[in-house]
């Protein structure tokens, strides 16, 4: 039996490729605090979520991550952990923003929420899971006003790259 791929699976494919690209460059780049990244990887994200709507932006969101985790050697690591429950975060909220009634939010509002979701549900898990200490609290500010600056320029960059299309499709 042989599978048919459609042209929607091949653009997943080469948006994934992009993305994890980029993900995969980012990882190489000094941070000042642990797991503080820009996240230029979520331009591909926001930008497939403009363009081709939320189902096709959480394949690439999801590709990347697992993907980018394997080619990193991060696999099943506290990383990827933490990695794929931003991404899940980011991309619920997506979901729920691409739903609301009205013209929708646009690139940079959708970038901000994505971002600052992204990081909430990071910053969560490793409360949770790896460091449940009250002072860790002290640096979420300092990481959401990170997210927040990252997914204002995120969100002007993916909106330079889909200047005809402003809202999500659902």
């Amino acid at each position: 039996m042989q599978i048919q791929t459609t042209a929607e699976d091949h653009r997943i494919a080469w948006l994934a490729a992009l993305a994890i690209t980029i993900h995969v460059l980012e990882s190489a780049l000094p941070s000042p605090l642990p797991g503080l990244k820009p996240g230029l990887a979520n331009v591909i994200t926001i930008a497939v979520l403009l363009q081709f709507g939320w189902h096709m932006a959480a394949w690439v969101s999801l590709l990347r991550v697992l993907c980018g985790s394997l080619l990193l050697g991060t696999f099943l690591s506290p990383t990827f952990l933490l990695s794929l429950a931003g991404a899940a975060c980011s991309i619920g909220m997506l979901w729920l923003a691409c739903r609301l009634p009205g013209k929708g939010f646009g690139p940079v509002g959708y970038s901000i929420l994505a971002a600052l979701s992204h990081m909430t549900g990071q910053f969560i898990l490793a409360w949770l899971l790896f460091i449940p200490h009250p002072a860790l609290w002290r640096l979420f500010p300092v990481l959401m006003t990170a997210a927040l600056l990252f997914g204002i320029v995120s969100g002007i960059i993916a909106g330079a790259m889909t200047r005809e299309h402003r809202q999500c499709r659902t």
